[in-house]
């Protein structure tokens, strides 16, 4: 259900009326084919590691331990002291790979472990760098490449990483590594750490508006040695794939310069031409615009395609068989990690397309419930209709607790809407009823939306949000989500429902849904049945919107 327009909810409420005859009636006022129901294929699977208990769904067997996977003594302490004593089942397929030095791909179901899967690795290799060749800082670190780069789709995400990384500790208390944000509010630091955490705005904002003479881009480009891509399919696609192509080729290009340096046979003979060359792609605004290992024929309606073609329409002394010639084997001096809950992968466009595209000799590393439900999670299916759907809504969330007693400490419910005005009105009608509610929505501050996220952590209760929230938030102890408008997509629908029965919980999901959605439900349900990827029931989107379409017609022509 979706709201056609702003409605005040402060006017719809009328004490003498019942609330569900006025205060949610926005959310009826829907059309059908205005929900864009998007579909994408599954991740390619690994092997699984072997439970030993069938109800063993998150940890790995108790035979894995840290070390036993690799990781050096004094991080396995590091990671007990906090509280992780064994790997996750995802921890233990990823780690061996990434320690390997390879590219990696991690797609794996939401609350599985992921961000530690990659964090312990890199901060591995990172302190056999220090302890190896000394205290190495500053200059010296550059020189040394090692430093890792994580980024993320928001300064929330980028916070959390810090966070996370920040609570791996040595015998003394101290974080083992230095890590900060760039990103927000957090400027560059002046001493650069052994991780760091951006957004891709905030990263390309320092690589060219701070620095435009370049020289600290080439410093700092050479010294990233591990790149994360956390939430890898929602920046290799929409808004920020650009962004994520022109960095990924800046830091290849500088892989392949280095290669260069090392070959005296580099087909670019002087380096009059490779700073020619590059200096008339950064004209361009293009430090290196080139995707490794794609097609020729590679689709030219795409950013890339379009600014590429322009590129070489323009520049007359540069012929093809130049641009081809970045696409030569080179020596590897940086490795590349994605990290997704839900990779899209069918066709071109999509982000598992992109990668095998541009990454196709990585290493894919799938969890065992990559886009299905967790066995851990405990699913209700409520139709609502213009009378109900605020009784039934108020309802779940006063009496939705059922996994209270296997959740201890503080209970959280986060209920889940489409749009902005959607989550004010659900939040105003629950707090007309005495139910205290924490928001958070894109129209909120990142002040606001942050004091009311650690609120909700400290205090737990109602969090009525946006699919801003749905992604990559960790937040301990939901015990139950609640879709106030069901999702619209199998991506938000995953999301959605991954907030909750994470690291190994149990979980409660209710969701509320009308007519128009009946169809996608019942799909959904059977997938759910028959253990198949939710995505094959949102895939189907054709043949549901046509018979929305056609139910469409039919009442027009009724009237």
């Amino acid at each position: 259900m979706i709201l056609q327009h702003s409605i005040s909810i402060c006017k719809l409420w009328r004490s003498s009326s019942p609330p569900n005859l006025y205060l949610f009636r926005p959310f009826v006022a829907y059309q059908p084919h205005c929900c864009r129901i998007r579909a994408f294929g599954s991740a390619v699977s690994a092997s699984k590691v072997v439970e030993t208990n069938t109800n063993e769904t998150f940890f790995a067997e108790e035979s894995v331990s840290w070390t036993s996977l690799g990781v050096s003594e004094s991080l396995s302490r590091a990671l007990s002291s906090s509280g992780l004593h064994r790997p996750s089942l995802i921890q233990a397929a990823c780690i061996p790979s990434i320690l390997s030095g390879v590219d990696v791909v991690v797609a794996a179901e939401t609350g599985s472990g992921k961000t530690h899967g990659y964090l312990v690795p890199l901060i591995d290799k990172l302190c056999q760098i220090s302890d190896s060749s000394g205290a190495i800082t500053g200059q010296d670190a550059r020189k040394h490449n090692r430093l890792s780069l994580v980024l993320c789709p928001n300064v929330m995400l980028c916070e959390q990483v810090v966070r996370m990384a920040n609570s791996l500790c040595n015998d003394s208390g101290t974080p083992l590594l230095s890590i900060a944000a760039v990103c927000g509010r957090q400027v560059w630091p002046v001493k650069e750490p052994d991780v760091m955490v951006s957004t891709p705005a905030a990263l390309l904002n320092y690589l060219y508006s701070i620095d435009p003479e370049r020289r600290r881009r080439s410093e700092f480009i050479r010294s990233v040695k591990y790149v994360v891509f956390d939430e890898a399919d929602m920046l290799l696609c929409g808004s920020f794939q650009n962004q994520v192509v022109r960095l990924i080729n800046m830091l290849r290009f500088d892989e392949k310069q280095l290669s260069r340096s090392k070959n005296s046979g580099a087909e670019m003979s002087s380096t009059s031409d490779l700073e020619e060359f590059r200096d008339l792609k950064a004209d361009y605004g293009e430090d290196a615009d080139e995707v490794e290992d794609e097609d020729e024929d590679e689709d030219e309606d795409t950013e890339v395609g379009k600014d590429r073609a322009n590129l070489e329409t323009d520049t007359k002394g540069l012929k093809r068989r130049d641009w081809r010639r970045v696409r030569k084997i080179y020596e590897r001096s940086k490795q590349y990690i994605f990290v997704a809950a839900t990779l899209p992968e069918n066709g071109k466009r999509t982000a598992g397309g992109v990668l095998k595209r541009m990454f196709p000799e990585a290493t894919w590393v799938s969890g065992n419930y990559l886009h299905q439900h967790s066995p851990r999670l405990e699913q209700r299916w409520i139709e609502v209709s213009v009378d109900t759907q605020v009784d039934i809504l108020i309802n779940a969330v006063e009496n939705g607790n059922s996994m209270a007693d296997s959740s201890p400490g503080v209970l959280r419910t986060m209920v889940f809407a489409n749009t902005v005005d959607a989550v004010e009105a659900v939040a105003n009608i629950l707090t007309r009823v005495g139910l205290e509610c924490f928001r958070y929505h894109s129209d909120s501050s990142l002040e606001e939306r942050t004091k009311n996220l650690l609120d909700f952590q400290q205090k737990g209760g109602v969090f009525v949000c946006t699919d801003a929230a749905a992604r990559g938030i960790d937040i301990p102890n939901v015990s139950h989500v609640i879709q106030a408008e069901f999702a619209t997509s199998a991506v938000d629908f995953l999301h959605r429902v991954g907030r909750t029965a994470r690291a190994g919980q149990p979980g409660l999901v209710t969701s509320l849904y009308s007519e128009s959605n009946r169809d996608l439900v019942a799909a959904i349900r059977h997938a759910e049945k028959i253990e198949e990827p939710v995505e094959k029931a949102f895939s189907r989107k054709r043949s549901f919107r046509n018979k929305i379409k056609k139910r469409g017609r039919e009442a027009s022509h009724m009237r």
